[in-house]
């Protein structure tokens, strides 16, 4: 198995964060992403961007992360206690976009590598991330044409990984304390080292690389559709799902807490707005009702 590269991961992250924010710019066409660059005092840091009040993004943001320490903390060693006592170090490109229409959907990205190391002792690394799409107001289109994407950047790697991603996905962006999906689902994966550091390192960057291609189209789709306060209101309700996932299951959100990370990069994934009703229940018949019906269901999105 081939040595990790970690330099050339670096690289790569880095390279994204700017191509990303770039495309998100064209897309939005009035917003600019600021930047802050930040140190972390036990070992490392990065760079956070972050785009508010859009012509689009009501707040998107796009952090890069490179976090080192001699201790990894509780979350990383709960279920992997081979790994105590060593140091480690873990990078990583991370972004939410919150949209102003709710008919568009918000949507995230997250690729990242983490190594640690003991003298005398091999590496152990992996790759994780992954992207999916959270709508208010479902869309066949929209939903197909992003697993559509999410297979296209899979397939080279083998037939086996895009339904395999696509159904740990499904099974981790849920909220277990709602019984509901967070969204429509998309990529998830994590501990990826099977395929030897450069085809895994490859697919980590084939899935990065897909995230603005399936992202920017449905954005020019739904930009011009009218909205009022009915669809604003229940785009806040749904938006407290989402602080709700990454708040209590969230594995970036609770390492980067844990570690020691700068917490206003780690939480810049927030919407600036959100509303919780006590015991809200959508209208029957309504095109709120039907998002619970027909899109907060994992199911076979291609075949639609």
């Amino acid at each position: 198995m081939s040595a990790p590269d970690i330099d050339a991961v670096k690289d790569y992250l880095l390279g994204l964060q700017e191509r990303i924010c770039d495309a998100l710019e064209r897309a939005d066409g009035k917003g600019k992403f600021v930047q802050d660059e930040w140190q972390r005092e036990a070992g490392g840091g990065g760079r956070t961007r972050v785009l508010a009040d859009g012509a689009i993004i009501e707040k998107g943001g796009v952090n890069f992360s490179h976090v080192f320490g001699d201790q990894l903390p509780g979350s990383a060693t709960a279920h992997r206690p081979e790994l105590a006592g060593r140091n480690f170090q873990a990078m990583g490109v991370s972004l939410v976009i919150h949209p102003h229409n709710p008919y568009i959907p918000t949507s995230h990205a997250n690729v990242r590598f983490f190594i640690a190391e003991k003298e005398g002792e091999e590496p152990v690394w992996w790759f994780g991330g992954g992207i999916d799409l959270t709508p208010y107001y479902g869309n066949d289109e929209d939903c197909r044409f992003w697993h559509q994407k999410a297979k296209e950047a899979c397939d080279p790697f083998g037939e086996d990984i895009y339904p395999r991603f696509k159904e740990w996905c499904d099974e981790y962006f849920y909220l277990r304390h709602r019984d509901e999906p967070r969204g429509v689902g998309g990529l998830f994966f994590d501990d990826l080292n099977e395929l030897g550091f450069e085809k895994s390192f490859a697919l980590m960057q084939s899935i990065g690389n897909a995230y603005a291609e399936a992202y920017v189209p449905i954005i020019e789709r739904n930009r011009d559709k009218p909205y009022g306060e009915r669809q604003r209101d229940f785009q806040l309700h749904r938006r407290g799902r989402y602080v709700e996932f990454n708040l209590v299951y969230d594995r970036g959100t609770l390492f980067g807490l844990q570690s020691g990370g700068r917490t206003e990069s780690i939480l810049m994934s927030m919407p600036p707005e959100v509303r919780w009703g006590y015991d809200w229940k959508p209208e029957p018949g309504s095109e709120e009702a039907v998002l619970y019906e027909r899109y907060l269901k994992p199911r076979n999105w291609l075949s639609i």
